[in-house]
């Protein structure tokens, strides 16, 4: 009976050890030692903060740490790519920054190297800018709107997120394709430049959807335009920019996820398998609540950075072509 339940026994762990060693050999081969930081380089609630929150809390339980939302805000997100860029390349520290490609667009001496100095992880989705106006101005439609500023040239200021950030991006196509004299005034955020937005400080701007969807639903700003082809889900009453005459003010922000350049190639895939696990798990979240929707295609490294390239010709494109150069 003992020589039976031996050779049981044998058969039973001969039959369980492929199934161990698939599982040991799926498993990934690196994990954090201690909470992860990821960086948001602007103030409390802005898209990058709002959109890094939602997805941080399942990413850190893939992880088996937390993840560990902290604001560097300043200068339109230089401050936080470069504490990102010259942090120990080690999987500790991340970046989520839309505005990384419009950075060396806009500004001519940046400390680090846009697409060198980090390494691809994950993206956390596209969404396009908004044209909203404070309630208190006399225009409900974006063509009166620029008939206003048109009317009235220099007497109203546009809010951004900063210098280098997409939503002063934006502003700068909106002024030079609509041929209109404002002053842009340059906050540390997308929330602090949404806030300016519904005390009145500012007047109009182009936020992020993730910054403004709040206030757009419960009318502490009004919506004019998405700045985009088409109308977005997330606000389906409000006109795209070329249903509401803006031909050409088209622009669209997307969350790369970065690492400093030399993360160890399995951290580097250990945090992407988790960002993008958690970002698909949070893909209704990130819509509602940010109108931010996640797309595919994006599961390495280099077509993270890819698109972390193009969007930096792209912004550079545009900038130009509105006469716009780097200071």
């Amino acid at each position: 009976m003992q020589t039976r339940r031996r050779t049981l026994s044998l058969a039973l762990a001969a039959g369980l050890a492929p199934l161990a060693a698939h599982a040991q050999g799926s498993a990934p081969a690196w994990r954090p030692t201690r909470p992860v930081r990821l960086i948001v380089p602007f103030a409390p609630g802005g898209s990058n903060d709002i959109v890094g929150r939602i997805i941080a809390e399942a990413a850190g339980q893939a992880l088996g740490q937390p993840i560990v939302v902290e604001n560097r805000a300043g200068a339109g997100s230089v401050i936080g790519a470069e504490h990102v860029a010259r942090s120990a390349p080690d999987g500790h520290t991340v970046l989520i920054n839309s505005a990384h490609s419009t950075v060396p667009a806009i500004v001519a001496r940046v400390p680090y190297d846009t697409v060198k100095d980090f390494v691809g992880v994950a993206v956390a989705g596209f969404s396009p800018y908004v044209l909203v106006v404070n309630p208190q101005v006399q225009a409900q439609t974006a063509q009166e709107l620029v008939a206003l500023l048109k009317a009235n040239p220099g007497r109203f200021n546009c809010a951004t997120a900063g210098i280098g950030s997409g939503v002063h991006v934006g502003a700068e196509l909106f002024r030079s394709l609509m041929k209109v004299e404002v002053e842009l005034v340059h906050y540390r955020g997308g929330g602090p430049s949404v806030a300016a937005l519904v005390a009145n400080e500012s007047q109009f701007g182009t936020p992020t959807m993730a910054s403004s969807i709040g206030q757009v639903r419960q009318g502490g700003v009004r919506a004019l335009a998405v700045l985009a082809e088409q109308r977005s889900p997330a606000l389906p009453n409000v006109p795209s920019a070329t249903e509401a005459g803006l031909p050409g003010v088209i622009l669209e922000e997307f969350f790369p996820i970065l690492a400093p350049a030399g993360t160890p190639a399995p951290a580097v895939a250990a945090l992407g398998a988790a960002f993008r696990n958690a970002i698909q798990q949070s893909a209704g979240r990130l819509t509602e609540l940010a109108g931010v929707a996640p797309r595919a295609g994006f599961e390495s490294p280099d077509s993270v950075m890819k698109l972390v390239s193009d969007g930096v010709d792209q912004y550079t494109r545009i900038l130009r072509a509105a006469g716009v150069q780097a200071e």
